[in-house]
């Protein structure tokens, strides 16, 4: 890991020094070992800025605070590079986590016993006989895949009405 030090309009003091290399060594197991760690600190009249750039494989992070003593604004900025850092690393594990989750899922399932096959009774059906017209308005006010109704032509005989993939209806009437 590389650690570089700006100081724009103030003199780094070693004290600030010496505190940024302490609070930067409590990072190092959140960083990889080929990141960049840029510590910039400004002083612009009644302002003092302290921002910690971090490059690495992951991306790159800013965090910038101000405030009226550079001391302080540097303890803030480390704070919350610290919270992001613990953040986005549980959030890289998680993501790790969740691909093994899917792998494990994806496998060979265990299939079922052979089951006999199950019959739901449904009244897709009406009693009354209809014409087609009438059959076609019925199956839409009911909204189903099929309906099966008597032929207004012919009482005894019962036809079925059903949506077909492509949009349009299907009849089937039984010889």
């Amino acid at each position: 890991m590389n650690f570089h030090y700006t100081a724009r309009h103030v003199t780094l003091s070693p004290d600030l020094k010496a505190y940024a290399d302490k609070r930067l060594a409590g990072l190092v197991p959140f960083l990889d070992p080929s990141t960049e760690v840029d510590v910039i600190l400004t002083a612009e009249k009644n302002r003092q800025r302290a921002e910690i750039q971090v490059r690495g494989k992951r991306g790159q992070v800013l965090i910038a605070e101000d405030g009226h003593d550079l001391a302080a604004a540097m303890n803030e900025a480390f704070d919350v590079l610290e919270k992001k850092l613990k953040k986005e690393r549980e959030k890289f594990r998680e993501k790790k986590r969740r691909v093994g989750r899917e792998y494990r899922a994806a496998g060979p399932a265990e299939e079922p016993p052979d089951l006999p096959p199950r019959v739901v009774r449904v009244d897709y059906y009406t009693a009354k006989p209809l014409s087609i017209g009438d059959a076609l308005v019925e199956f839409n006010l009911r909204k189903k895949e099929v309906l099966m109704f008597r032929s207004e032509e012919e009482e005894d005989r019962w036809a079925v009405l059903f949506r077909r993939k492509n949009g349009s209806y299907g009849l089937v009437r039984p010889e």
